[in-house]
């Protein structure tokens, strides 16, 4: 599939309260998305943060949605495809940071980041993905992050729940080649958002307008991308891969 395409004019956005998902949609506005469910755990969030910025589109829905119970990603579909008629797009972004979650992290908290940065959206992704194949159309977005392309000492807990998520959805963009379907996998870097308030930026730190903007091009290119936010981050985890796990360590540090 290759070619632009039009852009969206539905979407489901899983993790509906996400500084980079709003950015998204703000910008797919401008392109002619006027339909929208949000998806969130904290439906009252969303709902004082549509009340301070409303998005520009025509018909917003709030679902209360927790992507940590299996059994309700089955209902949210249903209720999506009824509120939207046919799903244009998905874009999730769900996930919890878990900044220096390593070994004195507790076992329930380990847990807890395992399920909402991989399990939970990937079982979420799989149920989103079984409609837009049945179309034979639609585009899938999925946000993974670099911090999934070698672990580091002070996150590996999210970073391997986030190399999860990425082995996960570059085995669906291959699953849905011929299907109509394109798949996104977004690896920023970090991003100045709420969720990364108070910390330390990396190198490269982005934004989420940057992020957005990098999205509607993936979505209009009319083929499925890996896509690197900034794009140096791209040729350069490919180098730091190869990096000697002592010298990596150094280059790490406690970040």
């Amino acid at each position: 599939m290759t070619g632009p395409v039009a852009a969206p004019r539905s979407a489901l956005v899983l993790g509906g309260n996400s500084d980079i998902a709003h950015a998204v949609l703000w910008q797919l506005a401008a392109e002619g998305l006027d339909r929208v469910v949000l998806a969130a755990r904290d439906t009252d969030a969303v709902r004082v943060r549509l009340q301070a910025r409303p998005l520009p589109i025509i018909d917003v829905i709030v679902e209360e949605w927790d992507a940590l119970d299996v059994g309700a990603h089955g209902r949210l579909i249903e209720r999506a495809v009824t509120a939207l008629g046919t799903i244009d797009l998905v874009l999730c972004a769900v996930g919890s940071l878990g900044h220096s979650a390593g070994i004195d992290t507790s076992t329930e908290g380990a847990a807890a980041l395992f399920e909402s940065n991989f399990a939970g959206p990937a079982t979420a992704i799989t149920a989103a993905a079984r409609p837009l194949a049945a179309q034979g159309h639609g585009t899938i977005v999925v946000f993974s992050s670099v911090a999934g392309l070698r672990a580091r000492r002070s996150n590996y807990l999210y970073g391997s729940a986030k190399a999860g998520l990425d082995t996960f959805t570059q085995g669906l963009a291959d699953a849905m080649r011929g299907k109509g379907v394109r798949v996104h996998l977004i690896r920023p870097g970090f991003v100045h958002s709420k969720m990364t308030a108070g910390l330390r930026p990396a190198p490269f730190a982005t934004t989420t307008d940057a992020v957005a903007a990098a999205v509607v091009a993936a979505v209009v290119s009319g083929r499925s991308r890996i896509v690197h936010v900034p794009r140096l981050l791209g040729p350069l985890f490919a180098v730091l891969g190869a990096v000697p796990r002592p010298i990596w360590r150094r280059i790490a540090g406690d970040r």
